[in-house]
């Protein structure tokens, strides 16, 4: 077979693929276009490495016939676009800002978020629809972090809580005694 038409290497080029056909660190696939590209500048023929590599002919012309157009960029991964991002960065901003606000300021009857009454709020107020999963992921990406329980200790949120709890059942004794 003939030797793929590979155009001649510029010295940084030669040692860049070098490097990078041998490399342990980088991106599996730009590691596997280097390889191509090292062995054709070798004077191998597409079928002799598509067998070394494990793939076929054509998909090793593809990216020698790159790198003849693009030179180096051709050993890096393309843009691929992907799915678009379901919420705005505005949103995101939106329920980062809301979270860090205090629910008393808003007018809201309690002192603390939850993710339930976070997406309750930005749902009813925002017009943000979000699970509370994905509301805990964005704040969790800022470094934002959920207290699990609310604490016994120090005042209640709830000033008239004595009152509403009622008396203690007579079967708790008023003062702890000593055991002799």
């Amino acid at each position: 077979m003939a030797p793929v038409c590979l155009r001649d290497l510029t010295a940084d080029e030669f040692a860049t693929v070098k490097r990078l056909a041998h490399s342990h660190t980088a991106s599996a696939q730009s590691v596997q276009r280097a390889q191509i590209i090292w062995r054709a500048s070798h004077g191998e023929s597409a079928s002799a490495i598509a067998a070394r590599v494990g793939l076929d002919s054509e998909t090793v012309r593809k990216p020698i016939r790159r790198f003849n157009a693009e030179g180096l960029d051709a050993l890096k991964d393309r843009y691929r676009s992907g799915r678009r991002p379901t919420y705005t960065p505005e949103q995101m901003a939106t329920v980062n800002a809301t979270a860090l606000t205090k629910p008393e300021t808003l007018g809201l009857p309690f002192a603390a978020w939850t993710l339930d009454r976070l997406a309750a709020y930005l749902h009813e107020h925002k017009g943000i629809a979000m699970q509370r999963s994905r509301i805990d992921e964005i704040l969790l990406h800022e470094g934002l972090r959920w207290h699990k329980h609310e604490t016994w200790f120090g005042e209640r949120v709830d000033p008239a809580f004595a009152e509403k709890r009622g008396r203690s059942k007579r079967s708790i004794p008023s003062h702890l005694r000593a055991v002799v």
